[in-house]
């Protein structure tokens, strides 16, 4: 039953529970407690909110920062990964494999915020070597859902 809830509400957190249930062919006790159950275990971490930020006013800027370090000795990758993390800006930190460490993801308003965050406080700390920011131009999928209209392919026909 696991699987079958995970695999419903990563798709939509937002989904009742009286649906889930109806949906699994369980009862809503046996699907609240299992719910509960993964979120005691930390399976289930949070419920966001996915945001299409280009159809906002807002602007965002998103940069995948590549980080390639020295592991501490005794202390490895996930010391270091825990100084990024801990950063109020990183939404999210990837142990890679590859030819870099780290990938660091943050959103700011500006590229300069970037380019701060990057150079005031990432790159300083002892065990990075060394970094590489990349800057999202468009998302055109995030999360499993598609953010653009599709666009038709309009062909003119050719005849003979």
């Amino acid at each position: 039953m696991r699987e079958k809830i995970l695999a419903v509400i990563e798709k939509n957190s937002r989904i009742d529970i009286k649906d889930l249930a109806i949906l699994l062919g369980e009862s809503e006790v046996a699907v609240a407690n299992e719910i509960a159950e993964m979120e005691k275990e930390k399976i289930i971490c949070g419920y966001h909110t996915l945001i299409n930020w280009d159809n906002t006013g807002e602007e965002k800027v998103t940069a995948l920062i590549e980080v390639k370090v020295t592991p501490q000795r005794g202390q490895g990758f996930d010391k270091i990964a825990e100084r990024i993390y801990n950063f109020p800006e990183v939404n999210a930190v990837y142990l890679m494999s590859g030819g870099f460490d780290f990938t660091v993801i943050i959103e700011e308003k500006t590229m300069r915020e970037v380019a701060q965050f990057v150079s005031d406080k990432l790159a300083p700390l002892d065990a990075i070597l060394s970094t590489a920011t990349h800057f999202v131009l468009k998302k055109y999928k995030d999360h499993g859902t598609v953010l653009v209209d599709t666009v038709r392919e309009e062909r003119m026909l050719v005849t003979p």
